[in-house]
């Protein structure tokens, strides 16, 4: 059964670094977007940041900018998005999407009803930034 896998969430104190992993299960994610959304209580999912199948194109959600990275390592078959500087506002469940639909980062990571193009999602890891 094909799936996604995403992991690396916990308790961490504001400024601490976290970096989660979204690896599939059952299939190549080479020819896949990746974006990392997250979702707060109350709140709806929003994009954090997407990386293209390529690699070679990144959108960050201005919150995120210069303290959130991510990348993807194809030998590994992994997708990484390294936390760093971490605030209370970045808490919630984090989750992985794969999507094969020719969007772009932004497109996918801002556009609402580019959810509906996602064909895998991961089952979500909470971060907590807490002191």
């Amino acid at each position: 059964q094909r799936q996604l896998v995403d992991s690396g969430g916990g308790l961490v104190q504001p400024g601490g670094s976290l970096r989660l992993s979204c690896v599939p299960s059952g299939f190549s994610l080479d020819h896949y977007a990746i974006g990392w959304f997250r979702q707060a209580p109350g709140k709806e999912r929003e994009g954090v940041s997407c990386i293209s199948s390529s690699g070679s194109t990144t959108y960050f959600a201005d919150s995120v900018k210069g303290r959130f990275a991510i990348s993807r390592d194809d030998a590994k078959n992994t997708v990484y998005l390294q936390m760093n500087t971490l605030k209370s506002e970045d808490t919630g469940v984090y989750y992985c999407a794969a999507v094969l639909a020719p969007l772009t980062v932004q497109t996918l990571c801002t556009n609402p009803a580019a959810k509906r193009e996602v064909n895998y999602w991961g089952q979500g890891t909470q971060v907590t930034v807490s002191s």
